[in-house]
């Protein structure tokens, strides 16, 4: 018999055989199940937070900071004026600059949900805001109107928070501002804000400074052409970025820590697991002892034995995977979660994604776990001496 119909024949034989130790089986299957399960929500949160905040980013969209992030900017009212005349920047049919300056403040709330402090981000904006990110859009209730009380909140914030429903206010500096609305934004960390107008804003918190002016270009290309205008200008001092670079450097801290936590807490709980799997296959070699020796003895060679031992610790392995990947996006996928933006005292909410990146760094997982444990226990098959187990027999 040729060497690769050994194999299959062997392998056959110790997978059949399964049903038989269904009980040391499982403890692959749920351990591997476990890490898995772990390691993709872990990732569903990395991952779901990187999403948002990229999202919220555009290639025709720059943004103009005098500082290193929008929260510790500032940008005269002039400054802005110059910012949105400059060469590049998109136009509506009326000749008006398609830009917003911004004004960021974080308020204090209460989640009404746990009844603990909280914050929000209020982001006043220009008249041209909803021009910039057409993807901002009304779901309830109606717009602002620019210098009243008046804000509108994001969908994400509204539904972490509790509270903030139409008709409802929060109390700033000069009183009450009312809501008036709930927008949703595809998901973006925007979602996550509450917005009104900037003038009024600025005029309650005593503010003659913006936080940002957020552009929109011509197109991608203009960007050189409008960033050379803002640096050759003798009376600005401040850096433009293209808007969707801008968020991916302001998210990778936090994502990179996520994804640090999961394959640490996943690491970790591997370590035990591969323990569990090696205990579990040598119980397994011991089981098949007899089995093993005797086909030695009517000729079968001791590689196919040891290819059949690691077989079945990688088909338990995967088995595994896929049972702990179908916990992780039963339970997470979809749901939505709130995590500290890691420059502001907000937090961005946003939904968790069980995707099929996520599931194959499981997998992977799920394979070096059982790979470790099979190979050590194929060694010990293949050193199995035939006239000793014979004589077990």
């Amino acid at each position: 018999m040729s060497a690769v119909r050994q194999v299959r024949a062997v392998t056959a034989v110790g997978l059949m055989s399964l049903p038989q130790r269904i009980g040391t089986s499982l403890v692959v299957v749920v351990g591997v199940a476990t890490v898995v399960a772990v390691l993709v929500s872990a990732l569903a949160v990395a991952r779901g937070f990187t999403k948002a905040a990229t999202k919220t980013g555009s290639a025709d969209r720059a943004i103009v900071l005098a500082g290193d992030t929008e929260a510790s900017s500032g940008i005269s009212r002039s400054a802005a004026a110059t910012i949105m005349d400059a060469p590049g920047v998109a136009q509506t049919a009326t000749g008006q600059p398609i830009g917003s300056a911004e004004v960021l403040e974080f308020i204090p709330l209460t989640d009404q949900h746990t009844g603990l402090d909280a914050y929000a981000t209020v982001r006043g904006v220009g008249p041209e805001a909803f021009s910039l990110r057409p993807n901002v859009r009304l779901v309830a209730g109606r717009m602002f109107k620019p210098g009243e009380h008046e804000l509108i909140v994001g969908h994400a914030v509204e539904e972490r928070l509790g509270g903030l429903a139409i008709g409802s206010s929060v109390t700033l500096p000069n009183g009450a501002w009312k809501i008036v609305g709930i927008f949703a934004s595809d998901g973006d960390s925007h979602e996550s804000e509450i917005m009104t107008d900037g003038a009024s804003l600025m005029n309650a918190y005593r503010h003659n400074e913006f936080n940002s002016v957020t552009v929109k270009l011509d197109a991608p290309r203009d960007f050189g052409r409008f960033n050379a205008a803002l640096t050759s200008n003798p009376t600005l001092s401040v850096k433009a970025q293209r808007e969707d670079a801008y968020y991916a450097a302001m998210s990778r801290p936090v994502a990179q820590l996520l994804e640090l936590i999961a394959y640490g807490i996943g690491g970790i709980m591997a370590f035990g697991a591969v323990f569990g799997a090696l205990n579990t296959m040598y119980s397994a070699v011991s089981a098949r002892r007899s089995e093993i020796a005797t086909l030695r003895a009517i000729g079968f060679a001791g590689t196919p034995v040891v290819v059949s031992v690691v077989v079945e610790a990688l088909v338990l392995g995967l088995a595994g995977a896929l049972l702990g990947s179908l916990v992780a996006w039963s339970l997470l996928n979809g749901a939505t979660i709130s995590t500290m933006t890691g420059v502001t005292p907000s937090q961005i909410t946003f939904g968790l994604e069980v995707g099929p990146g996520s599931v194959l760094v499981g997998v992977l997982f799920a394979l070096a776990i059982s790979a470790i444990g099979g190979i050590a226990a194929a060694g010990r098959a293949a050193r199995i001496s035939v006239a000793a187990a014979m004589r077990v027999v």
